[in-house]
């Protein structure tokens, strides 16, 4: 039997040798068992409430590939803290054949899973109030119940002290007062890059560290710290559990918790009230300026929302005025050099004229048929070879279990041939299984008027750039088709722009096994480039 073991750790505070000891624990397990181990996941500083962790991501994704019989952990709690995941895991492994066994529990069954996994779940529960009712009573006792905010050092041995550190306070106080007296944070933001003056932890100045959120609390202007005031309990933060990512929930004002901190005040009460006045007013004009909200008039679903990066700094092309797109990193921070923009509509038209005229070429993708229609029929054979070999052993273990069940009827009973029994009615299930899996499985045939299906989408995705709003289906059919689009700024005026795709990998498939190679159509337009993903040379069509 081959035994794949899990080990996890929860947070940078325990020690890393913890993985080894629980990884030799469950080998000791594992050969008492006579199993011989064949993988092993971790996970370092991962907690177990959420799933998305690599290692266990990775043990999932094997569960289909048949690598191993058995998963063995320290304890269940280690797989994980959710009994939602715990009872999804046992039933994917059940499905499979798999057994799954903890060094604390033997083999676990259903009422493990139900039992562990309830008080695995609780366990987070409480550990998740006992650190909010510690971070309360730090922020009672005027000590900071978060992290080092910008303008402040940590004091030595004194936990949740903080000190005003004179350098970063004076940047504080000049961001204040210029954002009062009328500057952006952007402009502020540019003008500190260019200065070389430091941001938090180093990095570089951004407008939205500045601005931040008001109604979070975040940002630069929005830390009540700075006028010696901490605020904690502004958010409340839940788990989503189809991303495990945290998200912020304002907390209603009555929830807060208001502490004064006089020795950490940086700036005057006076400076601060012009400050949220200003910012006030801002968020009033916005919407009479734009017709809406500054965020809601720049989410709007364009064909090229978010797939647009700048070849330069590798920052996002975004919105950032009236239907035309620029470097946001140029425009946030100034540390780009790539100021050219692009009008939405002429971008558009460029990526969709060269998918319609030069990449999606019927030849080409006939080509590409062919070779998967080839592919196809390979798997198909293969397939058949797998179907027979599992049917085979299949009929094995039957036979095997047909003999132990005769020779105990007959009397000859005996712990051996219950043990073996019961590891050939686990083979049984997951070959079963498998079969089942084969069975149901066909590779998927493409219509072989692919070409000219192709050309007809494209067509019709242009034409939905007529409507004055674009449909949602319209923009996902072309993230089908592309990863990213750089745009690279040509000497002179004007840029190219180098498209990156699985649409790449396709074309360069197609090139490679046609029987000759198509020529580069010759125009004195702009550049369209085609880059092919990984395993491929990057091809390049002119348009």
């Amino acid at each position: 039997m081959r035994a794949a073991i899990y080990a996890r750790y929860s947070s940078d505070n325990q020690k890393e040798a913890s993985i080894d000891d629980q990884v030799e624990v469950c080998r000791r397990y594992a050969k008492r068992s006579s199993w011989a181990v064949t993988k092993v996941y971790q996970d370092k500083a991962q907690s177990g409430g959420s799933a998305f962790r690599n290692g266990y991501q990775q043990l999932l994704a094997d569960l289909d590939s048949d690598h191993f019989d058995i998963v063995i952990c320290e304890a269940l709690d280690r797989l994980s803290r959710k009994v939602g995941d715990l009872a999804n895991l046992h039933d994917r492994l059940e499905f499979r054949g798999i057994g799954l066994h903890a060094c604390n529990l033997g083999q676990v069954t259903t009422m493990h899973i139900g039992l562990m996994g309830t008080m695995a779940q609780l366990y987070l529960s409480d550990l998740k109030e006992k650190t909010k009712r510690g971070q309360l009573g730090r922020a009672l006792a005027g000590k900071i119940p978060g992290g080092k905010a910008f303008g402040y050092d940590l004091v030595a041995d004194q936990s949740g002290e903080r000190g005003i550190n004179v350098s970063e306070a004076a940047t504080v106080r000049r961001i204040f007062r210029d954002y009062a007296a009328g500057q952006s944070p952007r402009s502020i933001a540019r003008k500190l890059n260019a200065e070389g003056v430091p941001g938090p932890e180093g990095r570089t100045w951004i407008d939205t560290t500045i601005r931040g959120q008001v109604e979070r609390g975040t940002g630069i202007l929005n830390n009540s710290l700075y006028v010696g005031r901490i605020e904690w309990n502004r958010c409340s933060y839940v788990k989503n559990p189809q991303t495990g990512k945290r998200v912020a929930r304002p907390n209603p004002p009555d929830q807060w918790e208001v502490v004064p901190v006089p020795a950490l005040r940086i700036i005057d009460d006076d400076l601060w009230v012009k400050v949220k006045e200003r910012q006030a007013a801002v968020r009033i004009e916005m919407p009479q300026a734009k017709g809406g909200s500054l965020n809601g008039s720049h989410r709007r679903r364009y064909l090229l929302s978010g797939l647009l990066v700048c070849g330069v700094c590798g920052g996002n092309y975004s919105i950032i005025g009236k239907d035309r797109y620029g470097c946001s990193v140029h425009r946030g921070k100034g540390t780009c050099d790539n100021n050219r923009t692009l009008i939405r509509q002429d971008v558009e038209a460029r990526v969709l004229d060269g998918l319609k005229d030069s990449l999606m070429a019927p030849d080409k993708v006939h080509a590409f048929i062919t070779e998967y229609h080839a592919e196809w029929n390979r798997l198909v054979a293969d397939q058949a070879a797998e179907i027979t070999s599992l049917r085979s052993r299949l009929n094995q273990a039957e036979r095997g279990i047909a003999r132990i069940v005769k020779a105990i009827e007959d009397g000859k009973f005996s712990e051996a041939l219950s043990n073996r029994l019961a590891e050939l009615e686990n083979y049984k299930a997951k070959f079963e299984a498998q079969l089942k899996e084969n069975m149901n499985q066909e590779p998927v045939r493409l219509h072989p008027r692919l070409a000219k299906i192709y050309s007809q989408k494209v067509a019709n995705l242009a034409a939905t750039l007529s409507d004055p709003e674009i449909k949602i289906e319209a923009v996902e059919a072309l993230r089908g088709l592309v990863d990213r689009i750089e745009v690279c700024p040509r000497d002179g005026q004007g840029s190219d722009l180098l498209l990156v795709g699985d649409i790449a990998n396709i074309l360069k498939m197609a090139e490679s096994r046609g029987k000759k190679k198509l020529p580069e159509a010759k125009t004195s337009g702009s550049q369209l480039s085609v880059v092919a993903g990984a395993g491929f040379e990057p091809a390049t069509f002119r348009l």
